[in-house]
């Protein structure tokens, strides 16, 4: 899926930045952490730009948001948790995100924006409790600014500097390896010294 999305992105740019962030806003399980960054690499190619990217991305997420908001204020959970578990909506989703909103109030459609898993549901209670759609639409821009922002530099980043990171990540891995290696030897042995049968006084 994830290799689908990428290859989105390349071969159609700004239009599926927008058309992949909006169906992730909506709930359905379209991650921004691969979307967004491929885009910011892309921009670091040349193939885009990454003020265009930050763009279109805020401006899917804001189509997406608002498509979640309508259906959540206009038909509530029962279409949520009913059709909407086949699109990807599971119980335990919307209620995670009810319960953030719960306990931060309407700030949460701001801070919910910058969590992983929360900010893809954020707009359902929302929804629910009706809030003020202007309120609703900045808060929104609010949160889905910085992260768009953040994800794009981290994609221009490594794009930019990939063969350098290349360098640490190998590098990374041999330590990865070597620990491994050096766990594995503990537990065996510490194995082999609980399998000794006690010696009789």
């Amino acid at each position: 899926m994830t290799a689908s999305l990428l290859s989105a992105v390349s071969k159609y740019g700004y239009l599926a930045i927008v058309a992949l962030m909006s169906g992730e806003a909506c709930g359905l399980p379209i991650p921004s952490e691969a979307v967004v960054p491929t885009a910011g690499i892309l921009a670091a190619g040349g193939r885009l730009n990454p003020v265009a990217v930050v763009a279109a991305a805020v401006v899917g997420e804001l189509i997406g948001s608002l498509v979640a908001y309508g259906l959540a204020a206009r038909w509530g959970t029962p279409l949520l948790l009913g059709p909407g578990k086949y699109v990807g909506i599971r119980a335990h989703h919307v209620e995670i995100a009810q319960r953030w909103f719960g306990r931060y109030g309407q700030i949460a459609v701001f801070a919910g924006r910058l969590l992983p898993v929360i900010r893809t549901y954020i707009s359902f209670p929302a929804g629910l409790a009706r809030v003020p759609l202007g309120r609703f639409i900045l808060l929104t821009l609010c949160g889905a600014i910085p992260w768009n922002t953040g994800l794009v530099v981290i994609g221009y980043f490594l794009g930019r500097n990939y063969e350098h990171i290349a360098q640490f990540i190998q590098r990374g891995g041999y330590v990865l390896v070597a620990l491994a290696v050096i766990v594995i030897a503990v537990w065996w042995v510490r194995g082999r010294r609980a399998a000794r049968p006690t010696a009789s006084v």
